[in-house]
């Protein structure tokens, strides 16, 4: 019955990548080819899809992805950062209130998001900063998720014994974190980076809400726009389907590109060294 599994797993792998492979697919049609019929043979409007993608508005497309490179890019360095320092202090350090600190984080990681939309507005506005970068950019610094993966792993990867022999060489705290915690927690920090830049790239609601100027607009909210002016310019359509092909392709680029920072065996040299 070994096969079962492994049924299982290909029906899962087909469910998931088949939207893929139809984006994939659709990019390469003409607007005619698209409605016309429902295959997955691909078609010959690719390049002039582009073209006009890349024409839209004097090139706002591209506009839009830097504006989203921005926001995935430094929010989420800075949220690693945030969660390393966050995450070591609660792991190594015994102070008053660590404990209800840590609840309130995990209490932070079950709040769906949408909850928090309209209050973070509410208070961008009062301090001047809706429909601003920082609007989009501020709240996607701090991630509770991100804490307690970084506070989990730093608790395992670091051992109490290294800190205290950095401690009695007279390391400071800071060059302790920086020169010994951090290549250890390296691999959790790039995950907690992984997962913040495809939350941001992938946000729709906060910049939604915060934006009303479409220059500042992420990929996500400006091909939004363009798909509600599909329903009266149907040819909109293969520029939104060829967008949302190009939109992935960052992400997918990403995951290979820090995938090979992903070895368990990163503890062992440290502890070498």
């Amino acid at each position: 019955m070994g096969w079962v599994p492994t049924l299982g797993l290909l029906a899962g792998a087909v469910y998931c990548l088949l939207p893929v492979i139809w984006v994939l697919v659709a990019a390469t049609k003409s607007s005619a080819q698209l409605f016309s019929t429902f295959t997955l043979l691909p078609g010959s409007g690719l390049l002039a899809n582009l073209r006009d993608l890349s024409a839209y508005r004097g090139g706002e497309f591209w506009h839009w992805m830097l504006n989203s490179a921005f926001y995935a890019g430094f929010g989420a360095l800075l949220s690693a950062a945030l969660s390393g320092v966050t995450g070591y202090a609660l792991a190594k350090y015994r102070f008053a209130g660590r404990n209800a600190v840590f609840n309130i984080l995990l209490a932070g990681v079950l709040m769906p998001p949408v909850v928090l939309a309209i209050p973070q507005y509410l208070l961008m506005a009062k301090i001047g900063l809706a429909d601003s970068y920082w609007s989009v950019l501020l709240p996607s610094i701090v991630s509770p998720y991100g804490i307690y993966l970084a506070r989990i792993y730093a608790a395992g990867a670091i051992p109490d014994d290294v800190i205290e022999a950095a401690r009695m060489d007279g390391a400071s705290e800071w060059r302790l974190f920086r020169t010994i915690a951090m290549p250890m927690m390296a691999p959790g920090l790039v995950t907690v980076f992984l997962f913040q830049f495809v939350a941001i790239w992938n946000n729709f609601l906060l910049p939604f809400i915060m934006l009303g100027d479409d220059s500042k607009f992420p990929v996500t909210v400006g091909l939004f726009t363009l798909l509600k002016q599909g329903a009266a310019a149907p040819a909109l359509y293969t520029l939104v389907i060829t967008g949302s092909l190009i939109s992935v392709l960052p992400l997918i680029g990403l995951f290979l590109s820090l995938q090979r920072y992903w070895r368990l065996d990163l503890l062992s040299g440290a502890v070498k060294s």
